[in-house]
């Protein structure tokens, strides 16, 4: 749960790798997933808050994009029948050893096309770092390797809410965490590797409405940028309905 008692978001994206593995796992494309399929876009639109309760979130997914090397699934996701969510992923298949992508076999390409379905695109968010940035150490754990000896997918999410919420709390100090989740993307360029060093997160105010800011972030290492995210947050009053942004926020 996160401070409003709510699912936390980046939390859901861990449920839409559990839902994708199982899948692929379970049809005729296991073998594509231990070879080499690697996450290169998430987006994620959160439409109500799930509240922990013994039900378990419901997830349909199916096919929405199939190309050369990459195809984009589609996800909706129901709490007690109630559609809570809608999200897309971009996947590559990948050589490991090679490092380099792959295209998609005859075979694979028709087995994906079985599930395709046409599917509207969701909206587009601001996806450039403003010039005025602030930076947040990122130290990666040993737990957030997958299987291909790599960080996570999901657990660059983990990574921007730290950041976000760290700079919130320097910005608002007496009222970080009144805020929620309505949209977030994070478009993978390079892959992490483990080390004792941390990385970082540089994020900023990438645009503002009258109750929502989206703050745009990168994980970065010197020059090389590893994965860029917009997030959008709406910020609420003590009752739970948006509200004007605080002046510290709106002014940065």
């Amino acid at each position: 749960m996160d401070a409003l008692g709510h699912v936390n978001n980046a939390l859901w994206v861990d449920y839409l790798q559990e839902a994708r593995v199982d899948y692929l796992l379970r049809g005729p494309l296991a073998d594509m997933l231990g070879d080499g399929v690697l996450v290169v876009e998430h987006q994620v639109e959160h439409l109500a808050p799930v509240i922990p309760d013994g039900e378990p979130m419901r997830i349909e997914l199916w096919i929405a994009e199939v190309g050369g090397a990459r195809f984009t699934l589609a996800y909706e996701m129901f709490h007690h029948d109630h559609l809570v969510g809608r999200a897309r992923t971009v996947a590559v298949s990948y050589d490991l050893n090679a490092g380099r992508l792959r295209r998609l076999t005859v075979d694979q390409r028709a087995l994906l096309a079985e599930h395709e379905v046409e599917t509207e695109a969701l909206r587009s968010v601001p996806k450039e770092l403003p010039k005025t940035v602030v930076r947040v150490p990122c130290p990666v754990r040993w737990s957030d390797l997958d299987s291909y000896g790599h960080v996570n997918n999901v657990k660059f999410f983990d990574y921007v809410q730290e950041a976000r919420i760290s700079w919130l709390t320097e910005v608002l100090p007496e009222n970080p965490g009144r805020w929620v989740v309505v949209r977030q993307d994070m478009r993978y360029l390079a892959q992490v590797d483990f080390r004792l060093d941390p990385y970082a997160v540089r994020l900023g105010i990438g645009a503002t409405g009258r109750t929502s800011a989206t703050i745009v972030a990168e994980v970065v290492d010197k020059d090389t940028v590893f994965a860029r995210a917009s997030t959008v947050l709406v910020h609420l009053d003590s009752d739970g309905r948006p509200t004007e942004l605080p002046a510290a926020v709106a002014q940065v």
